[in-house]
């Protein structure tokens, strides 16, 4: 199946997209206020009246009502909208707002010259000037602040504008967004490059793994797969200093053993000395195996595959397994279960754990004598009780029992390690259960593993 994830579904997509609409939006609304202010400013410089009659003035006498009507339009591509009078009349038409014009025949009566500026935006002139003909007349004219520049002008401005305002805001919130993007990624690249230099407690700031966008979840995972090196690493460390300390005391006695043998003074004294060297060839074998069997669990079972079955059935077998050993002592195993009692897991883990607890019954149980094997549903668990009729253990070693290397005051009475109860407990972790060590009524330790149960298959 494709791994590929719509961008419509990303949360960072969402946001870069939503930044720049409104960087947009922010440079349209900032640009058409700009450009308005502009507009409005140019148009509040004053207008040279006097001037712009003085131009009517010249192209009425030189063109007429012609030359005057061409001077107008001129003007009105400069955004003025004006005309000469004369003896109250205008020599051309023009349109004037209906306030101007029912004023305007005061204005014109009283003939003075006026620079009105009625509302915000909106200019009046009125100017008299005086033709070659020796004739006084009266410039009336309007403007206002958006004709005052010409379209093409305005566009020019909109344009310029807007293109410098596009590139300072979406710089600016460029940059933002990619500090805000860039600065996990380097706080992520900073916690790569240390933990490569061996730092397995390096971390991503909590700032950075709490957010909830794909760069969060990649700080996190980050720190969730740092977190699992750093325990593999530590248990590994762990687990070689733990062996090579155990392994120091049967390699020094190897090395007596040899060394024994070689100055044997008979063969046969020599052979005694070699097959004690095998048994401890083999004594560390053991262990070193147990160890590595306790690595592997202790690295999480990759793989591990699960059934249902009846470990009624399973315990049933491990006991005529170990049925030799036990009779070589005449110790009695005694298996009571209700029926099947069905539990989803691996069988070969669950068996070996079996294996161990079995044996170290049957190990620390005194010849002649009896281990107890009980096998029942309580509720929703399948619950297995192993019990031996030796020594027990002091209450206070009773929590210590599956530690690695643990071997308690009672080791002295048999062989081990202090591995299968370690190896025991991971076992029934991996599978969701617990596993209990107890002192039990009349003698002997009860070892009880309460496990999840599943339906018949």
């Amino acid at each position: 199946m494709s791994s590929f994830k719509s961008p419509f579904r990303s949360p960072l997509f969402w946001r870069l997209l939503i930044y720049f609409c409104i960087a947009n939006l922010l440079v349209f609304a900032l640009s058409s206020w700009v450009t308005s202010s502009f507009i409005a400013f140019s148009s509040e410089q004053d207008i040279d009246w006097a001037t712009i009659a003085q131009s009517a003035e010249g192209a009425y006498d030189t063109g007429g009502t012609d030359g005057l009507t061409t001077w107008a339009q001129q003007q009105r591509a400069e955004g003025i909208d004006a005309t000469l009078y004369e003896n109250g009349q205008p020599l051309r038409e023009m349109r004037l707002p209906p306030s101007v014009r029912d004023s305007l025949p005061q204005w014109l009566a009283e003939g003075q010259n006026l620079a009105l500026n009625p509302f915000p935006g909106f200019y009046i002139g009125l100017q008299n000037v005086t033709g070659k003909d020796g004739h006084t007349r009266q410039l009336v004219g309007v403007s206002s602040s958006r004709a005052r520049i010409s379209r093409h002008m305005r566009e020019k401005i909109l344009l310029g504008s807007q293109l410098a305002l596009s590139l300072l805001l979406v710089g600016a919130i460029g940059w933002w967004v990619a500090r805000s993007v860039s600065r996990p990624v380097e706080a992520m690249r900073t916690a790569t490059r240390k933990m490569a230099a061996g730092e397995f407690a390096t971390r991503v700031d909590k700032r950075w793994s709490s957010a909830h966008d794909e760069l969060g979840q990649l700080a996190s995972d980050f720190n969730g797969m740092a977190e699992r090196i750093e325990v593999l690493v530590a248990h590994d460390r762990g687990v070689l200093q733990d062996l090579s300390h155990e392994l120091r005391s049967p390699l020094a006695r190897l090395h007596l053993i040899l060394d024994l043998a070689q100055h044997s003074a008979t063969p046969e004294e020599a052979a005694a000395h070699f097959k004690h060297a095998e048994r401890e060839i083999a004594r560390m074998d053991r262990m070193t195996a147990e160890m590595l069997a306790l690595s592997r669990l202790e690295g999480g079972l990759p793989g591990m595959e699960r059934d249902s079955f009846d470990i009624a059935e399973l315990v049933k077998e491990r006991m005529d397994a170990a049925h030799v050993e036990a009779e070589a002592r005449g110790i009695d195993l005694q298996i009571h279960s209700t029926g099947p009692v069905f539990v989803w897991g691996s069988g070969i883990l669950l068996e070996r754990a079996l294996d161990n607890i079995i044996a170290n019954a049957i190990k620390f149980s005194p010849d002649y004598g009896r281990v107890d094997v009980d096998v029942e549903q309580d509720q929703q668990n399948a619950v297995v009780r192993i019990r031996d009729h030796g020594p027990g253990v002091p209450s206070e070693e009773l929590g210590l029992l599956f530690r690695p290397f643990f071997r308690g005051t009672n080791a002295m009475h048999a062989n081990g390690h202090g591995l299968g109860l370690a190896i025991v407990h991971r076992v029934v972790h991996v599978h969701g259960g617990e596993v209990i060590a107890q002192n039990a009524e009349g003698g002997g330790l009860a070892i009880t593993m309460r496990l999840p149960g599943a339906e018949a298959t």
